[in-house]
């Protein structure tokens, strides 16, 4: 049996998205607690990390907005449901606005959010994550920890979870072409 407890955080209308097929891509800059104030890649096979706090509508396209219910903040259920693993499988920084422009059919977030995103610390670049997704065999339900919430991407879950008969989400075969369709204006 295999099993890891590494788990990135990410929206949980973004995970639905991921767990859906609808997109393969997320966007990151880095959360404040992040490692020298950047965002790196800590793990390339992680768990995905449901969150609530700053998903907000507004910076959503339309179709994901009405997903998605405002919590307060510091808000976080009380157990967290994790239904799928992903590979991290290309990495690719981004800072020109031509470039992210080209992205926008293969994501979420409306013109607001990734314009925020880009020119949050400028000097960085931001990071086109593309994730091969994968069900879990089954939801695990796990009890929030203090050590889980925070603005940070990566987190050290508690339990070990079951990652041995995980299903893609995808075919290899459509993977590989929204890849490469993505990659080619990364280059």
């Amino acid at each position: 049996m295999e099993t890891t407890t590494k788990a990135l955080k990410e929206w949980n209308v973004a995970v639905n998205a991921l767990e859906a097929g609808e997109t393969i891509m997320l966007l990151r800059k880095g959360g404040i607690r992040e490692q020298n104030n950047r965002f790196t890649v800590e793990h390339n096979r992680v768990l995905l990390y449901p969150t609530f706090e700053h998903q907000k509508p507004d910076l959503l396209k339309s179709e994901y907005a009405s997903q998605v219910e405002p919590v307060p903040s510091r808000w976080h259920p009380e157990t967290v449901k994790i239904s799928s693993f992903a590979e991290i499988t290309d990495i690719l920084p981004v800072k020109e606005r031509s470039i992210v422009s080209k992205l926008f059919p293969y994501h979420i977030w409306n013109e607001e959010f990734v314009s925020d995103r880009l020119q949050f610390k400028p000097s960085q670049p931001l990071f086109v994550l593309l994730l091969k997704t994968y069900k879990l065999p089954q939801i695990s339900e796990i009890t929030y920890r203090p050590e889980y919430g925070g603005c940070r991407s990566w987190i050290d879950l508690a339990t070990q979870l079951d990652i041995s008969k995980i299903s893609p989400i995808l075919s290899e075969e459509e993977y590989c072409k929204q890849v490469a369709e993505i990659s080619q204006f990364c280059s």
